[in-house]
């Protein structure tokens, strides 16, 4: 299917090429997917290296981050984020709270074109947050032919295949119907559920009101309810439904609602009524409502919370995977928010940006570079912009020298400030300051020089991409011209020991005592190995933008 060769090849006949698997030689190098020039295949003749496994692409071929990229943007839709490739992996992010909606139909049909092409995504109707993962598009061979992909594509002629319904904000009022028998602690303890079940979800329980448990009763609770106003009246019951003439759903009747559905194939969750009053919903909560584990009435409320409509039908299709109670695989975590469930969830990872503007610029002869204007903003601010326009958390700058100035021309951005009152001591006491207002829970720090104008947010974000500490990837770098350059991107693990860095030598040593962890991010330009240190650079690089 693909016509790339691929396989062993004399190091002599490798110019172009790129590895398939890595190469070791000497104390350092190559790593799979390096595309081989000269320089690359002199040092590999010279450390007497003869064969290589490597690909080859012919006409026809698509490289395997360019289809990834290009499938990923296709199917995705409202709502979604679609990150940077890596490794022929693009992977979509939600890009706030909402329902997952997915086209099973063109999904599974996308996933029969060819073994070349695969998307996993989340399951129907999955809830999830902001920057977490939905879906990944991943290209199995170094590359596929031009041919499967525009199979793969016109698939999407239709429209995208996943998208995103955010939370819309409903508003819901609730009802508790009481015998004898009730105690005002287990309505009480309803409420609260309920407010928590429902902001949740971006939800809010405007008020609740209680009743006789009887169909009078509760009839007169609804049409109160349904005429003060809101997008919902929700329902508990002093005992459990039974059957569709029972006091709780024919109360919903006797208030001028229809009743659309009892009862659900959702255990926990059986006991469920499903009316309307128009396009109000009237629920009717099964008893399991009233604990904060996760039931059929989750599913409900999550697709409702985001402006989907439901169907008894829908409610009916829910069975399969509805079996909820007693699943090694769904614990419910201490401390969960109501109808959460246990269990990792891939997101986006939390990097903070880290810029570090601290030095004195003493090769610059007096100036401080940082504050030289390029395009109407200074030099820091290009570099700043362009991790806030990136995927990162956050940013945090680093001052030291005129750090009021620098302070005032990056005012307005939403940026952390911190200043190293050390920064004579070197680049290692900026760091270290720095690091020292990372959030805890961070992920990685993307360590950025302030006097590097030409990096922009689309190496960030592809360095984000590529990524992956459970992938041995721990230490993402750009590579230009065959060089290594900034920034670099580091994962929390190493933050020990970039604490015990001294001077101005930076974190290069730990590159090197951590080879094994690190991904190359191959760049076509000069951006990562461009910085303003002197007069006649910074004087050049200006003239060079005319």
């Amino acid at each position: 299917m693909v016509a790339m060769f691929f396989g062993s090849m004399a190091v002599s006949d490798a110019l172009g090429a790129t590895l398939a698997h890595g190469v070791k030689f000497g104390r350092s190098g190559f790593k799979k997917g390096r595309t081989l020039d000269a320089s690359d295949v002199a040092l590999l003749e010279e450390a007497g290296i003869e064969r290589v496994s490597a690909v080859r692409f012919e006409p026809g071929d698509v490289e395997e981050d360019a289809a990834a990229h290009s499938l990923a943007k296709a199917v995705a839709g409202p709502g979604l984020r679609v990150a940077e490739p890596f490794t022929g992996r693009s992977n979509l992010f939600a890009e706030q709270d909402g329902i997952l909606v997915l086209d099973l139909e063109r999904l599974q049909a996308l996933n029969q074109v060819a073994s070349d092409l695969t998307i996993a995504t989340l399951p129907p109707f999955a809830r999830v947050a902001a920057k977490d993962m939905v879906a990944t598009v991943k290209i199995i061979p170094f590359a596929t032919r031009e041919d499967v992909l525009a199979r793969g594509l016109a698939l999407t002629e239709g429209g995208p295949m996943l998208r995103l319904a955010p939370f819309v904000g409903l508003r819901a009022r609730l009802v508790q119907s009481a015998t004898s028998a009730t105690s005002d602690k287990l309505l009480d303890k309803t409420v609260e559920v309920t407010r928590q079940r429902l902001e949740a979800v971006g939800a809010m329980l405007l008020d609740e009101r209680r009743c006789p448990h009887t169909t009078e009763g509760i009839a007169e609770a609804v049409a109160a309810s349904l005429a003060e106003g809101g997008d919902m009246v929700l329902i508990a019951g002093a005992s459990a439904v039974t059957d569709r003439r029972d006091v709780l759903p024919s109360g919903i009747e006797a208030a001028g609602g229809t009743v659309e559905h009892v009862g659900m194939p959702v255990d926990p969750g059986n006991l469920l009524v499903f009316g309307r009053h128009g396009d109000i919903p009237v629920i009717g909560l099964p008893g399991c409502a009233r604990s904060i584990k996760l039931n059929g009435f989750d599913w409900v409320l999550e697709r409702l919370a985001a402006g989907l409509r439901v169907t008894p039908q829908d409610i009916m299709a829910m069975g399969v995977g509805g079996l909820l109670s007693e699943i090694p695989t769904r614990p419910q975590p201490r401390g969960a928010k109501p109808g959460e469930q246990a269990g990792a969830t891939m997101r986006l990872p939390r990097i903070t940006a880290l810029v570090l503007a601290a030095g004195r610029s003493s090769r610059m002869r007096g100036a401080n570079k940082l504050l030289t204007p390029i395009d109407g903003k200074p030099l820091v601010g290009h570099v700043v912009d362009a991790a806030l326009q990136s995927s990162c958390d956050r940013v945090v700058v680093v001052t030291g020298h005129m750090q009021a100035e620098l302070a005032q021309a990056l005012a307005g951005r939403p940026l952390t400030l911190t200043h190293n009152p050390d920064f004579a001591d070197g680049l290692a006491s900026s760091l270290k300051a720095g690091l020292a207002a990372v959030p805890a829970d961070a992920d990685g720090v993307l360590v950025l020089l302030g006097d590097m104008p030409d990096i922009d947010r689309r190496l960030i974000d592809r360095m984000i991409a590529a990524f992956s500490p459970a992938d041995r990837r721990s230490i993402v770098v750009p590579m230009a011209n065959g060089r290594r350059g900034n920034p670099v991107l580091w994962s929390s693990a190493f933050f020990a020991e970039m604490r015990e860095l001294e001077g101005d030598a930076g974190a290069r040593a730990l590159i090197d005592r951590h080879e094994d962890q690190v991904a190359e991010i191959v760049v076509e330009h000069r951006g990562p190995l461009v910085d303003l240190d002197t007069p006649e650079a910074l004087a050049a690089y200006l003239e060079n933008r005319k």
